[in-house]
């Protein structure tokens, strides 16, 4: 089943179930009021809910168009954003930004960090600039919604917390990693507020796409109406998303509603800006400045600034949207 938050003046938005191709919504509220309600009681919300998206499918019951614009981030506000590095790929592309560490690249545990998650964007949210020239980059990640998790969780355990799927875009201030990762206690300022697809999806709506605990499928992006990548999210990911969970639940449990992230999806290639159609390119703007920086002496892809659009899509083997698009202006603080 796949599920949406629409705006409703609440913080938390109104929970309705969105049919299988993404053209229609029915109202969840006789099941539960929102996604945080529906996953604090999933034992008796989720078979509710994969009935109504059956009836829903079938059209048996009345419907409405669904329109992404109107849709909050799944979670609006989540208890817990954990941000994963899955995809070492990306590490070797980017450690040699400045901030980064050479000893960062782990390939027995995975690098986390916990964001922010009080305010969740939605994906057709514009990205505000709060500060002149921040080096502002997307960065395109799988992620998953959990329920509960105990401490030192089982494989089994790790997998069962996985509740529904979607793609974010986590987006980064490159300018201020540096002070934040020497300067404080962590990522801080450098990570303004994450954009969430319009979508989740229970794991079984992906089919054979969901395999090993990894979601294959392209994440097409664009810049501009440009083609910056399409990586394969089942491609070169070096921890699937059980060890992610073992490793966040190492010290603590992790609450239900929870949403983690995979990292920047990375596919390891030779190709160089500027990215052709069909070519597998990059799914953040730091990793193409480092390639340029190591063929041809300097970067030459520009950070975003304000103008600018980004967007992003899941899509399944015949290329059809899964989870619809991210798709985000930035503007100065003034707009």
């Amino acid at each position: 089943m796949k599920l949406a938050s629409l705006r409703n003046g609440r913080p938390d938005g109104h929970l309705v179930v969105v049919s299988t191709d993404l053209g229609r919504y029915v109202s969840a509220g006789r099941v539960a009021p929102t996604l945080q309600a529906a996953l604090d009681d999933w034992d008796r919300a989720a078979p509710e809910l994969r009935a109504l998206a059956a009836d829903l499918d079938s059209h048996g019951v009345a419907a409405q168009e669904f329109r992404s614009e109107e849709a909050m981030a799944p979670l609006p506000r989540a208890y817990q954003w954990i941000d994963c590095a899955a995809y070492l790929g990306h590490l070797e592309r980017v450690r040699s930004l400045k901030g980064s560490k050479d000893e960062e690249l782990q390939p027995h545990r995975p690098l986390m960090y916990r964001g922010g998650s009080d305010h969740l964007a939605a994906a057709t949210d514009p990205i505000v600039i709060s500060e002149p020239d921040p080096a502002l980059d997307f960065e395109a990640e799988i992620a998953a919604v959990l329920g509960p998790v105990p401490m030192h969780p089982t494989r089994d355990q790790a997998a069962e917390a996985i509740r529904l799927l979607t793609f974010c875009n986590d987006v980064s201030l490159r300018r201020l990693v540096y002070d934040d990762l020497h300067n404080g206690f962590g990522l801080f300022h450098s990570k303004p507020s994450t954009a969430f697809a319009p979508v989740v999806a229970t794991p079984d709506e992906f089919g054979a796409a969901w395999q090993g605990l990894r979601l294959a499928g392209r994440v097409v992006i664009e810049v501009n109406g440009n083609h910056f990548g399409q990586p394969d999210a089942g491609r070169d990911m070096s921890f699937d998303f059980a060890d992610l969970i073992i490793e966040a639940a190492r010290t603590r449990p992790l609450g239900c509603g929870t949403v983690l992230g995979a990292g920047t999806i990375a596919n390891r290639h030779d190709e160089v800006p500027p990215i052709k159609r069909g070519g597998v390119g990059f799914a953040c703007i730091a990793e193409a400045r480092t390639v340029e920086k190591a063929r041809f002496g300097k970067a030459r892809t520009p950070f975003l600034a304000p103008g600018d659009r980004v967007r992003m899509t899941l899509l399944d083997a015949a290329g059809q949207p899964l989870l619809g698009s991210i798709d985000q202006s930035v503007v100065g603080p003034n707009s």
